[in-house]
């Protein structure tokens, strides 16, 4: 139980939000900001809650003016089942408020016009967070429904892809339909700024899911799968064909026969040997 209390102490605030309930409070919106907020705080704690169950690494909850996020020092190599559940907690925790906001209704705690507000609030984050864009969590099940039949670089990159091709469309749609609402175009502003941040650092995410493999910060693999190589590829050519939940085993044939290598010779050679130009045939002949 106390590691679920320590959550808390990894809780923290933008410095915007203050702002924003400022304006709150000088216009008179403070309660609806007030609920608006606690519903994302109850949706990231969902994340995290779930996350410390799976003993993630959690390095911080933060709450935004337009949102929130569960930051976890995890990337890509614990199993798909509990990726899953980390990802679905956040979006479960808004069944749990839609249940209980009648229940409050009924037994006086809450009065009918809070309870269509927390209830239309609750219903519209809900939504918002299951739209298929990075890094809302519709855009993570996304990613880790393409990880299953791709290489989890190229799924990543689909899923920044497909994210992209439907944010402009929402853009589009809101230029046309509510061309004025200021608010909305806050929040394609700050999608725009998230999904711009995750393509500039993609090779950094990539180069943390590798290092998690070398150093065996990782699930144990469900499966052995056989990438077939030429000695002339280098080798981050065959790194970037590695799946999530896979051990590979590199096949190399051409005038090596059957030469085979594993993936941690390889991720050796890269990251501690510093060998980031080496081809695969360099570690052959490393071998005679």
């Amino acid at each position: 139980m106390n590691k679920f209390w320590r959550l808390f102490s990894k809780i923290r605030i933008h410095p915007l939000l203050w702002v924003i309930i400022g304006l709150g409070i000088a216009t008179g919106f403070f309660w609806e900001l007030l609920i608006l907020f606690t519903i994302v705080f109850i949706h990231e704690l969902g994340h995290a809650a779930m996350a410390q169950h799976f003993n993630w690494k959690i390095k911080q909850i933060v709450i935004l003016p337009f949102g929130g996020f569960c930051d976890v020092d995890e990337h890509g190599n614990r199993s798909m089942k509990e990726d899953l559940f980390v990802i679905l907690a956040g979006p479960a925790q808004h069944i749990i408020i839609a249940c209980l906001v009648p229940l409050f209704q009924m037994t006086g705690i809450l009065s009918n016009e809070y309870g269509e507000i927390i209830t239309r609030y609750n219903l519209m984050i809900l939504f918002f967070n299951l739209l298929p864009i990075r890094p809302l969590d519709g855009g993570k099940i996304i990613h880790l429904l393409l990880s299953v039949y791709k290489p989890y670089l190229q799924s990543f990159q689909l899923s920044l892809i497909s994210s992209s091709l439907i944010l402009v469309i929402f853009h589009i749609l809101i230029l046309v339909l509510s061309p004025l609402n200021l608010n909305i175009w806050l929040i394609l502003l700050y999608l725009d700024i998230c999904l711009w941040s995750e393509w500039k650092q993609q090779r950094y995410i990539f180069m943390r899911f590798l290092l998690e493999r070398y150093y065996g910060r990782n699930e144990d693999f469900s499966q052995l799968k056989t990438l077939n190589a030429s000695g002339e590829d280098y080798l981050y050519q065959v790194l970037i064909r590695f799946n999530r939940g896979c051990k590979h085993l590199i096949d190399i044939g051409g005038e090596f026969g059957q030469a085979k290598l594993d993936e941690n010779e390889i991720l050796h050679a890269y990251f501690t040997e510093k060998r980031v130009r080496a081809q695969l045939k360099d570690l052959v002949y490393d071998q005679e």
